[in-house]
């Protein structure tokens, strides 16, 4: 029978897997909720001038 705690002793987790990790997190994407924001802020900035 698998012994879980064992395992988990043992457990090492893979560089591949922490290099990713890092580059996912720091990097700095624009995405779909910062598109709508600046959508709005212009939207909002252009019936100021009328």
């Amino acid at each position: 029978m698998i012994d879980f705690n064992e395992e988990i002793a043992r457990f090492q987790p893979s560089n591949e897997v922490d290099k990713t990790e890092d580059v996912i997190y720091n990097n700095d994407m624009t995405d779909l909720a910062d598109i709508l924001d600046l959508i709005l802020k212009n939207a909002e900035g252009n019936d100021n001038s009328r």
